[in-house]
């Protein structure tokens, strides 16, 4: 029963994406571009999903991991590179994944994009991390399922 619940839950946030416009990186971008042609259509889509966010995870506030305690570079560079290739794309993982569903060729460049960008983030965290004494191949519990 759960993976029809996680693929009917998947089916509807990719539909959203796809009927707000933010599998459109034109949409996208012209949402970020506030000193242009300034498109603020997508900022009702985000603060809808921000209330549900909102309302969602003060229901499941027991399941959740707690957040990490302090901001720390890795945080901060993350952020930033993705910041970054969201403005110059107009993708970001969830979208770039609905438009690669529905046959955008950018988004095909753009996931091959992420995944090698994982894989190299992998690869240069795998030897700190066997330091540490982490898993990484392990993917860390965040909802106690």
């Amino acid at each position: 029963m759960r993976p029809l619940f996680t693929f009917s839950v998947g089916l509807a946030f990719g539909l959203g994406l796809c009927l707000s416009g933010m599998t459109l990186p034109s949409k996208v971008l012209g949402f970020l571009d506030v000193a242009g042609a300034w498109d603020p259509s997508l900022a009702f889509v985000m603060g809808g999903a921000v209330a549900v966010g909102l309302v969602l995870f003060r229901l499941a506030r027991s399941r959740l991991a707690p957040p990490p305690a302090r901001i720390d570079r890795g945080l901060v560079t993350g952020s930033a590179l993705f910041g970054i290739g969201w403005g110059l794309v107009g993708f970001c993982p969830g979208p770039a994944l609905a438009a690669l569903g529905v046959g955008e060729p950018k988004a095909l460049a753009f996931v091959a994009a992420m995944i090698a960008g994982t894989l190299a983030h992998r690869l240069v965290t795998a030897p700190k991390a066997a330091v540490l004494g982490l898993d990484l191949a392990r993917p860390r519990e965040t909802c106690g399922a």
